[in-house]
């Protein structure tokens, strides 16, 4: 298959409005709805759960199962205190990051609608030339234009409200993806380009196909651990982000060299199935799909942990897609990169035999 316009101008559209959609962990519920109606022109059925992980399924009835998945969810806030002069401190929804919230658009999710707000920050005037504070989650705040904690209240905002940011999807000098979650809604948007292909092919294939869009990734894995019990697969490839180490001030030595650019990342972990990676590898090399190697000490923290070691073993392996400012709201991936992760899930599939078991000692 040609890597040349893997992504259709229906599939970009597609990505952008899935990226827009906020769907921060605990509530990915709408951003699956957009997911699903999309896969579905692709897929026999689908199974969720109660949590809202969501699968698309193709070959239901057959008895070998292999998943592909990628998380749905993204990182974001909750409200968790507000003054009496209606200022809102916050704690994490996953990894958020509290040195890039100052200055910040936010949007408040409560029953009553979206509520804006802004974390401000101490105007450079007003700080002490060699003491000023860093931002710290104990000292970011975010500011609705209220008067007091009443008019916060009235607005609908109250402890426990999700907040995410609104940056939404642009193209970047042509080639360049740029969006908040592209970590990693672009993992959901390569697996469901991957059943696209498969059924614009006509490829028919010999197992059931379980396309998996996972929940709760960003604060451990809990999605995966919950649908791996349920599909019960014989094989997982994952997909999700990984850093581009060529930006400043990452260490090569400490982080491995991967860039956007130079294609798919497979992983070394003791999680990754080595006869299903060299599998993976194989299938590049023979399909001229560029890649790069990353070795990753004892977890992945991936969902890949999560598929490998359930169901008393489970052949996973790990192709990641090599990104730019991860877990900020300018995350950069490369369009050659997208193509190329999705080319090299499809071919890798048309490898699998029904019944394989990857094991060591066949």
């Amino acid at each position: 298959m040609s890597n040349k316009n893997i992504i259709t101008d229906k599939s970009l559209a597609f990505f952008e409005r899935y990226l827009n959609n906020a769907s921060p962990t605990g509530y990915e519920w709408e951003g699956q709805k957009i997911w699903m109606d999309y896969l579905k022109p692709y897929v026999d059925t689908f199974i969720t759960d109660t949590y809202g992980t969501a699968v698309g399924v193709i070959n239901p009835e057959a008895e070998y199962k292999v998943v592909i998945e990628g998380h749905s969810d993204e990182i974001s806030w909750y409200v968790n205190y507000i003054t009496d002069e209606g200022i809102i401190y916050v704690i994490r929804n996953g990894g958020s990051d509290h040195q890039i919230a100052p200055s910040k658009w936010v949007n408040i999710h409560t029953k009553k609608g979206i509520v804006k707000g802004i974390f401000g920050w101490p105007a450079i005037h007003t700080r002490i030339r060699g003491k000023e504070e860093p931002p710290k989650l104990d000292n970011i705040f975010i500011d609705v234009g209220a008067k007091d904690k009443k008019e916060v209240e009235a607005l609908g905002v109250h402890v426990g409200c999700v907040i995410t940011y609104p940056d939404e999807f642009q193209v970047l000098n042509k080639n360049k993806f740029v969006c908040r979650a592209i970590d990693n809604r672009a993992g959901g948007f390569m697996i469901a380009e991957v059943a696209r292909l498969l059924y614009e092919n006509n490829v028919k294939l010999p197992f059931g196909l379980y396309i998996t869009n996972s929940v709760q990734e960003e604060i451990g894995l809990r999605g995966a651990e919950m649908i791996t019990q349920r599909i019960k697969p014989d094989a997982a490839i994952i997909t999700d982000v990984c850093h581009d180490t060529t930006t400043p001030m990452i260490d090569k030595k400490k982080q491995g060299h991967t860039e956007i650019g130079a294609g798919p990342v497979v992983s070394y972990a003791p999680a990754v199935q080595n006869k299903l990676r060299e599998r993976i590898l194989e299938t590049a090399e023979a399909n001229e799909i560029p890649f790069q190697r990353l070795a990753a000490s004892r977890a992945t923290g991936t969902d890949t942990d999560a598929f490998a070691y359930s169901n008393g073993g489970v052949a996973s392996a790990l192709i990641s897609l090599p990104l730019r400012y991860m877990h900020t709201t300018v995350e950069m991936v490369h369009r050659d990169d997208v193509e190329n992760v999705i080319r090299l899930i499809y071919e890798t599939l048309l490898t699998i035999k029904a019944g394989e078991t990857f094991s060591y000692f066949d």
